[in-house]
């Protein structure tokens, strides 16, 4: 039987991936869930450890590395500390039925902030795995293999939780949906206790939302379907499908472009799109721009870079409203970088 470990290492040098234990994908350590951001570390930690997530040895990254992903957020040491702080709080419960005892435990063992080149952005995040997770990765035969950039677009824990779940369950043959009691998903999307209790408010506020985020930024279409018996909804089943290549396209479109704008497309509500890099002019008083160069890395003056950019453009024969323009200008600013 092919083991979590072997596909992982097998993925080492794939970025755009993630290979997670299918035992965390499904929710196994519900207990106190993270919350988006520290969920989005996780998957990265995992990824970044690949096929050595088992081993009980010090895994690093450096915070530079970690401000460069689309998706992450411009970290500090604070916001690193609050996330490492959630994840150690975090709590697995893997059941062993082979050995037939249950194993709890935490799924961060220690992590470290090093921060003696912190004025020249380089602090050093390295952290060790729990034991608990240890033995769970390394016995685990079942894996869900992640977009990276899919999940580091999207932008709640309901809709992280609720992705990887489904990501877990895609590739069993003949299996195209599933069914859970309300308190079962409730477990699956990390709903606190005492919050959403209405369905109502539970599918609104939590279901619905996390279904159309996945479904604008993924490659599946998720349906939801509630089962009432009387007046009480008593169970839901989800639904996934494979996109047709146009429709997976147009998602991997909107994983290239900047996340502003990204809920009031999901929404049809976004009056005007962006779609033209301005004619002339400062980028000064544009955020969409703004925001474009500054997840680039780069700290160019903005009528420079505007300028600098158009000229690239001419010479290229590439107009300013191409359909990859806002790709073109993020390579571009990243090229230039820190000046």
């Amino acid at each position: 039987m092919i083991k979590t470990l072997k596909v992982a290492a097998d993925r080492a040098h794939d970025e755009t991936k993630t290979v997670l234990p299918a035992e965390v994908a499904r929710g196994v350590y519900i207990e106190n869930p993270p919350s988006a951001e520290a969920l989005k570390l996780m998957h990265l930690l995992i990824g970044t450890a690949g096929g050595r997530m088992a081993d009980d040895v010090r895994h690093e990254l450096r915070l530079a590395d970690i401000k460069k992903i689309d998706g992450m957020r411009n970290h500090t040491r604070a916001t690193m500390r609050k996330l490492f702080v959630e994840l150690r709080g975090a709590v697995i419960i893997f059941d062993d039925t082979e050995a037939q005892c249950e194993i709890i435990g935490g799924f961060l063992d220690q992590a470290t902030l090093d921060y003696r080149r912190e004025v020249s952005d380089d602090l050093l995040v390295a952290w060790w795995f729990g034991r608990a997770f240890r033995e769970m990765a390394e016995k685990s035969c079942h894996w869900a293999i992640l977009d990276r950039q899919t999940v580091f677009a999207l932008s709640s824990k309901y809709s992280i939780l609720l992705f990887q779940h489904v990501a877990s369950l895609v590739n069993l043959n003949h299996v195209t949906s599933k069914t859970f009691t309300v308190a079962e998903l409730r477990a699956v999307m990390g709903v606190p206790e005492g919050k959403l209790i209405q369905f109502g408010h539970f599918n609104s506020r939590a279901i619905q939302p996390a279904i159309s985020e996945i479904n604008q930024t993924s490659r599946l279409t998720l349906t939801a379907t509630p089962r009432k018996v009387g007046r009480t909804v008593v169970s839901v089943t989800l639904a996934w499908e494979d996109k047709p290549f146009e429709q997976k396209r147009e998602a991997k479109r909107e994983l290239d472009r900047p996340k502003i704008g990204r809920k009031a497309r999901r929404d049809k509500t976004a009056e005007i799109p962006v779609t033209a890099f301005p004619e002339a002019g400062s980028i000064a008083y544009s955020p969409y721009w703004i925001d474009l160069k500054r997840r680039a890395g780069c700290n160019a003056d903005n009528a420079k870079i505007a300028t600098d950019f158009r000229r690239f453009l001419n010479e290229r024969g590439i107009s300013r409203d191409a359909s990859n323009i806002e790709k073109l200008f993020s390579d571009f600013c990243r090229t230039v970088g820190k000046v």
